[in-house]
């Protein structure tokens, strides 16, 4: 925009500056031939004037003297020109068919005047106008284009450093916390990187500490773990001893799960996946020695298509455990339920359905709040684990046993 404001008005002062050099030329050769004749005719007349300077001398300057008579002498004069102010003795320019004439009057010494004319056409006023135009777009070009490529550089010094902001942002927001920006570009936008470095260090740190203080706590488990192993060692073998043991093994195994999760780098989107309905196969049998004891009908329905989702096997477990427990736990002894794994439009659908009471409200799945004597987080770590994959869990009726459902739809991990 600043190259056209500057190129306009020099397209146009290029023609006014040509046509005012040829007018000026003209007018300059005009007066010329006039001080000439007003010279020569103090001693002869105006006829013999201009036959001493010639009239081919002057019709090659564009020139032309009207005689007090009317006779012309050099270029020619069209008849119906108005030489009247000429004549009565006024200089002056004046637009004639072509281009311009200048008119200059030579009085002679008998008080007659006769007229010097020269015309300049509009093609000597427009001479060199063309090219200098031509050079002045041609430098208009170049300096829009040399804007054009600092304007380049200039966006690319502040687009480049927040695309690698963006990039980096969106490294750590998936779990990579190792992602670190070079802080480059405006000053602005390098304070910008340094601090999300900054930032980026302090969540490690506390992720850090909330992943060892979690792994303290769950050791020391391990000591009253190992006093209940040892008061079910002095038990006499049979059935009640043999499941204490198991669920001694149990505990011990997820006690060592949440140490090795706790003190291990934070998981990347994908890094492991599970086939739900596998998972979910495994964990009804492990619940269904506990089922059998408390007289409970269990039917279970997985489909043969393949259920693969971007859920790691131990939260997968967790997830199953925690919907399982729900139902063990907060429904009377003989009540059925069942669980449902389908397949459809890439998404799992988990369903869990019991005949039991159901649920008071849609609260209960807001973590610590619980209608009966529990934590109140199982729901929750389901809800969490569920949308943390883009899925969505619902509370609701099972339309089939009456009581409370529980759906978790899960999308299908991408290959």
């Amino acid at each position: 925009m600043v190259v056209l404001a500057f190129l306009v008005p020099l397209f146009i002062l290029v023609g006014d500056l040509a046509r005012d050099r040829a007018t000026s030329a003209a007018e300059r050769d005009a007066e010329s031939l006039a001080r000439v004749l007003s010279v020569l005719t103090v001693d002869v007349d105006i006829e013999a004037a201009t036959t001493i300077i010639g009239e081919d001398r002057i019709e090659s300057g564009n020139g032309s003297v009207i005689f007090p008579d009317g006779t012309v002498v050099g270029l020619d004069v069209p008849e119906d020109e108005d030489l009247s102010l000429a004549l009565g003795g006024s200089s002056f320019i004046a637009p004639v068919d072509g281009g311009q004439a200048v008119y200059i009057p030579v009085v002679q010494p008998d008080g007659s005047a006769a007229v010097v004319r020269v015309f300049v056409s509009d093609e000597e006023m427009a001479k060199g106008v063309a090219r200098s135009r031509l050079i002045l777009g041609f430098l208009g070009l170049v300096l829009i284009a040399l804007a054009m490529v600092v304007s380049d550089r200039l966006g690319r010094s502040m687009v480049v450093p927040v695309k690698e902001l963006s990039a980096t942002a969106f490294e750590l927001g998936h779990g990579d916390l190792s992602a670190r920006v070079e802080p480059a570009g405006p000053p602005e936008i390098e304070e910008v990187g340094v601090e999300l470095n900054r930032l980026a260090d302090r969540i490690n740190r506390l992720l850090q500490d909330e992943r060892e203080s979690a792994a303290d706590l769950a050791h020391r488990l391990r000591t009253p773990l190992t006093a209940a192993r040892l008061s079910v060692d002095g038990l006499e073998p049979g059935p009640h001893k043999d499941r204490l043991d198991a669920d001694l093994d149990d505990l011990q195994r997820t006690t060592d799960f949440i140490i090795r999760e706790a003190r291990r780098p934070v998981r990347r989107e994908s890094e492991e996946w599970c086939d739900i309905a596998d998972v979910v196969e495994a964990r009804v049998m492990f619940w269904s020695p506990l089922a059998e004891e408390q007289d409970r009908h269990v039917e279970v329905r997985v489909g043969d298509l393949p259920a693969v989702v971007s859920i790691p096997v131990g939260d997968a477990e967790a997830m199953i455990d925690a919907l399982l427990e729900n139902v063990l736990a907060h429904t009377g002894d003989g009540t059925r339920f069942r669980v449902l794994v389908e397949v459809r439009d890439a998404t799992v659908t988990v369903s869990i359905e019991d005949a039991g009471p159901g649920f008071e409200d849609a609260s209960v799945i807001e973590r610590g709040t619980s209608s009966a004597d529990s934590t109140g987080l199982g729901l929750d770590i389901v809800r969490r684990t569920v949308e943390g994959v883009g899925g969505h869990l619902s509370l609701g009726e099972s339309g089939a046993l009456g009581g409370a459902g529980i759906v978790a739809q899960i999308p299908l991990a991408k290959n």
